[in-house]
């Protein structure tokens, strides 16, 4: 079903949910050089800490049919000592990639198109050093804004925003997309008050690969799932009942397993949520504080790095970064503080891959802020924002 967009915040802001319909228009095949040459296909990431200068590929999403917008998705480099980025050519051929994900090769890379007829992309990180868009098949709904690559390289998962459903596609040992598996719409519980319908905001696999969770803003419920790693279908096995009118939005789990960390964006909370692998089930706690204040200030996502000793939420109406401590073996969050972003609505956050950096998009300021993160989790600015058009994802690769 077609739900009705939840209302943004931010008046001015061109809305997200109502980009225009069509498909991606990235069939035909489109190469630009990348900034280093990646692994080959099936080769595992590169090592947790490359080097003091080394410099690594950094991937931006953004709306390629808003004012301002970029063409494609940006590439860049980034210097892992000092976190400056370098600007790169745009990959072309590939519409409103507003979320990105990598495959565990390190081969590809998958776009949504956020858009009324929502479509996802594949695009190859060939060891020439060249991006190649790989083609683009239809979600079934409309609006997606999260993907991601189960475990085992297999199968890309997405969730549908505004029709509020997740769908399944088989990826290629080329890394390319066959025709979609599974398309399952979250038709109850109602909605929340005022959501006007289900909201599928992200859809990600628990860290012990047994179960697929999706959170949908518009139910305010965790679905968990159980993919038929053969058929590519999805089973629901539980529910999650989150406050009514919470609007859970993105989740990120302890690197233990068994705590996840959920950003409800319209009440203002994060909330610790108990995962027990043998059944799937998701136990949320009550809410907590994200230090920013009265008033509603959007968190959007938490991030958690390797070593699971902090987590850091985004808030864009705040434009903060919130920090916590992690206790109780994943169990507890102690709010330590919160930070300037340093720029215009942090829609995104992305850690490198040895958790020594911090990456934060940031729509409206259309930049990228750096972080560099001490020993006891404080965060420092690293250098000025780089400007990246309408920024509201960014991917750095090993």
């Amino acid at each position: 079903m077609n739900a009705a967009p939840h209302p943004r915040p931010a008046p001015g802001l061109p809305g997200r949910r109502g980009l225009l319909g069509g498909l991606l228009a990235g069939a035909a095949l489109a190469a630009v050089p990348a900034l280093a040459a990646p692994a080959h296909a099936g080769a595992r990431p590169a090592p947790a800490h490359p080097g003091p200068r080394a410099t690594r590929p950094l991937l931006l999403g953004t709306y390629t049919s808003e004012g301002g917008g970029d063409t494609g998705i940006g590439t860049a480099a980034y210097d892992t000592g000092t976190g400056a980025i370098t600007s790169g050519p745009v990959i072309t051929g590939v519409e409103n990639p507003s979320y990105l994900a990598p495959h565990p090769s390190g081969a590809t890379v998958y776009a949504v198109a956020e858009q009324g007829a929502g479509a996802v992309t594949a695009v190859a990180i060939r060891p020439d050093g060249t991006y190649e868009v790989l083609g683009s098949r239809p979600t079934g709904g409309s609006g997606p804004t999260h993907l991601s690559v189960h475990p085992s390289g297999r199968w890309l998962l997405s969730a549908n925003y505004t029709s509020g459903s997740v769908a399944v596609h088989p990826i290629a040992e080329d890394g390319s997309l066959g025709e979609r598996t599974d398309l399952v719409t979250h038709s109850s519980p109602p909605p929340g008050p005022g959501q006007g319908g289900p909201h599928a905001h992200q859809i990600v696999t628990s860290p012990d690969g047994g179960h697929v969770l999706a959170v949908d803003l518009g139910t305010d419920t965790v679905y968990t799932y159980r993919l038929d790693a053969s058929a590519g279908t999805l089973a629901e096995v539980s529910r999650a009942a989150l406050t009514p009118g919470s609007g859970p939005r993105h989740l990120a789990f302890h690197p233990g397993g068994r705590f996840a960390y959920l950003a409800c964006e319209l009440d203002n909370t994060m909330v610790v949520c108990a995962y027990d692998p043998a059944t799937g089930a998701l136990t949320p706690g009550p809410g907590q504080s994200t230090g920013t204040g009265s008033g509603v200030s959007y968190p959007a996502q938490p991030a958690v790095p390797g070593d699971g000793a902090y987590v850091y939420l985004a808030n864009r109406g705040h434009n903060s970064l919130t920090r916590y401590a992690v206790e109780g073996d994943g169990a507890v969050l102690r709010l330590l503080d919160t930070v300037p972003v340093g720029g215009d609505w942090p829609r995104q956050l992305a850690l490198s891959p040895d958790s020594s950096l911090l990456f934060a998009a940031n729509q409206r300021s259309s930049t990228v802020t750096v972080f560099g993160i001490g020993p006891d989790g404080s965060l420092t600015g690293a250098g000025a924002p780089f400007p990246a058009p309408v920024a509201v994802c960014v991917l750095p690769l090993p």
